[in-house]
């Protein structure tokens, strides 16, 4: 997982429970990969460009990850996503994407990567998932740090955007 924000951390819970054996969170915020490692991440990668996709490829035997989620990061992040993925491996771009173009360009195809994304299906999930919530088996709500009131959502996204807080809850 490249991002570790509110849609990076339900990317992690997301790995985990569908099985993953290793998840690597790439994200430099503590208190975030902390929440990530928690959620199920098994290395944490705070390194960002080259020195970031070199610890990956330490980790993965020099072969790099089999899957990729870009996690709505700037263009680095789908850099960063193509240098960490395995040939023939897929990278996803999750969340909305923070660039107009992706530089998939003739050495990317070369080696053989898929790249896809698209709108999460969220309702489509609502019925397999919400048990898991309800009971506790996963706890996605803890990505919330910050409550405001409805006047108060410009500040709101203000701390988002300011890295203050991770995902702020509105209260009517």
């Amino acid at each position: 997982m490249i991002g570790d924000g509110a849609v990076g951390l339900s990317a992690v819970l997301s790995a985990k429970r569908l099985g993953a054996e290793r998840i690597i969170l790439m994200g430099r915020h503590k208190d975030r990969t902390d929440l990530g490692l928690e959620f199920g991440a098994t290395d944490v990668v705070a390194g960002r460009g080259e020195e970031g996709i070199a610890k990956v490829r330490e980790l993965t035997g020099g072969d790099g990850t089999h899957t990729v989620l870009e996690c709505v990061g700037l263009e680095d992040a789908i850099k960063t996503a193509f240098g960490v993925v395995r040939d023939g491996g897929t990278v996803s771009r999750v969340g909305a994407p923070q660039y107009p173009a992706v530089p998939a360009g003739f050495p990317v195809f070369l080696r053989n990567i898929t790249l896809t994304g698209g709108v999460a299906p969220a309702r489509a999930y609502i019925e397999t998932l919400l048990p898991d919530i309800l009971d506790g088996t996963i706890e996605p709500g803890r990505v919330f740090d910050r409550t405001v009131a409805l006047d108060e959502v410009p500040a709101g996204y203000q701390a988002m955007a300011d890295r203050e807080a991770l995902k702020v809850l509105i209260r009517p």
